[in-house]
């Protein structure tokens, strides 16, 4: 099973506004770098996190459907299930009525659930399935948990103040980002 981004968010859940205020950046010679270092902590508080923070399309495809009928959906939170295909033998897509699934948006990962028997088995053998599902907490900044919204200010202070420094292989995250985002880690078991 693999996710593919399809439509990433509208807006960064930090205005450049508020980075250079938080910055005590003045002046707009560093906004190009500035929005970068936004985009760029985004995606990592989302990857550490395994979380979307602003409203985001993602696919999820599967050979096969799960024999228990539940389908763990990464990244977090799970809003809706958008659409769902099978494809059969020629590599047609045929669509699947959304009134077959259960959408558990509470969990966390979400799930959806459906009984084996009531949905077409895929015609082919890799990526027969694709599911596709809104995840995020929301189409604007205020809608991201203050913590995450945090993590990203710190986390862009650092690069931003550090920006000069290489290190041979993976920079360690900064405590004080580790520890804002730890409570909102997902987990695999």
């Amino acid at each position: 099973m693999s996710s593919i981004l399809l439509t990433g968010p509208a807006a960064e859940p930090l205005s450049l506004d508020e980075a250079k205020a938080y910055l005590r950046v003045a002046h707009d010679d560093d906004d190009d770098l500035i929005a970068a270092l936004i985009d760029g902590a985004r995606h990592h508080v989302e990857a550490r996190t395994r979380r979307a923070l602003i409203t985001q399309t993602w696919r999820i495809n599967c050979d096969a459907w799960p024999a228990d009928g539940r389908i763990a959906v990464l990244p977090a939170p799970l809003r809706e299930l958008a659409a769902a295909r099978v494809y059969d033998e020629a590599g047609e897509a045929q669509a699947i009525d959304l009134q077959a699934f259960v959408v558990d948006t509470i969990s966390v990962p979400g799930v959806v659930s459906f009984a084996p028997w009531s949905v077409p088995g895929p015609g082919r053998e890799q990526g027969g399935i694709e599911l596709d599902m809104i995840v995020g907490y929301g189409d604007a900044a205020g809608d991201v948990p203050t913590p995450l919204r945090l993590a990203i200010r710190l986390l862009l202070a650092h690069w931003y103040e550090n920006r000069g420094i290489v290190t041979a292989g993976a920079a360690p995250l900064p405590a004080s980002v580790a520890e804002v985002i730890a409570p909102y880690r997902v987990l695999s078991l």
